[in-house]
């Protein structure tokens, strides 16, 4: 038998783009056996919107509804750690509210699961629409400024050393094996959710990438996560921003993924705690970079000849940032 697909849909005040998602929900093949809905306390009609949408579409009888209310509100990652945390199918899709997904899309995403036992998580691209879901002109993965190194890394099963350095997983584009909540929950707070899930998918199991966008991620003024390719002059402003906490917190969070991958035991390959465990005294060393810029400059050198800046993070890009960042 073909899995079983569950859909982890969290939303929060989402009744104006709810009925486009829920639609393109429902014209998939294999259609989806659950949706758990985990509302955040919204105030419009949120949860009437999903019910009148998945009538409209004559699938209420073939999909099953489960619903959660969070008052108070519990934030993304909660949300969405209740949501995934409630659904009873083997295989689990993340879904924003205001995305659509395009036309056979959990087809070709659950054959990759079928054919592929030791898969754990797929991520995929996704087109960059704006709020009328007109194209932008442009996708996710060119708006990362994803490589073809990494998506090739990825997919010879180097998936933990390509997050070493950052995150590409998008929540709104991946599906995952329910198995690996036996290792992802609880979500480590100093994360959000979608990094969370393919960090430790990377570190327990086999991740991939389909570099064809499978929905329409649409981009306006409410998106609590966007994407956009940040051009030269961005890029300047960021190399010489306030340094303020946030090598503090990239610390946290190496910290807490090294926790857990020490919890899993052997579940984790031994070079893979060893990474993360230089990972976290590279993101110390970041954050504890003097104040001053010329007291910099030889440990920020010396580190990058070690290759610690290309192994951990964007090698130049990241050299700039500590050589120029104020404070």
């Amino acid at each position: 038998m073909a899995p079983g697909v569950s859909v982890a849909l969290c939303t929060y005040n989402g009744a104006r783009y709810l009925p486009d998602q829920v639609r393109s929900i429902c014209t998939q093949v294999p259609l989806p056996l659950e949706i758990v809905l985990s509302d955040d306390n919204s105030s419009d009609d949120t949860l009437a919107v999903v019910r009148d949408t998945l009538a409209a579409c004559g699938v209420a009888d073939r999909v099953a509804l489960r619903v959660f209310s969070n008052k108070p509100a519990l934030g993304v990652t909660r949300n969405f750690e209740q949501a995934v945390g409630a659904c009873q199918h083997d295989l689990i899709v993340l879904c924003d509210q205001d995305d659509v997904w395009h036309p056979g899309r959990l087809a070709r995403m659950v054959a990759q699961f079928e054919a592929r036992p030791d898969l754990l998580l797929l991520h995929t691209d996704a087109r960059l629409v704006d709020d009328q879901l007109a194209s932008l002109g442009s996708t996710l993965f060119h708006a990362l400024e994803v490589q073809p190194g990494e998506l090739a890394a990825i997919a010879q099963g180097e998936a933990f050393d390509v997050f070493l350095r950052r995150n590409l997983v998008t929540g709104a584009t991946t599906m995952f094996r329910r198995t690996l909540l036996d290792a992802a929950l609880p979500f480590a707070p100093e994360w959000v959710h979608d990094e969370w899930l393919g960090a430790v998918a990377a570190a327990v199991g086999r991740v991939d990438a389909l570099p064809e966008p499978t929905i329409d991620y649409r981009q306006h003024a409410s998106n609590q996560i966007g994407a956009r390719r940040l051009t030269l002059s961005d890029k300047m402003a960021k190399a010489f921003a306030e340094r303020g906490d946030k090598h503090v917190g990239r610390l946290r969070r190496a910290e807490a993924l090294l926790q857990r991958l020490q919890q899993l035991g052997d579940r984790v390959p031994a070079r893979y705690v060893a990474s993360q465990r230089a990972k976290v005294a590279h993101q110390r060393f970041r954050a504890q970079l003097p104040a001053a810029r010329f007291l910099r400059l030889v440990p920020i050198l010396i580190e990058a000849a070690r290759g610690r800046y290309a192994r951990f993070g964007r090698g130049g890009h990241a050299v700039a940032q500590d050589l120029f960042e104020r404070g």
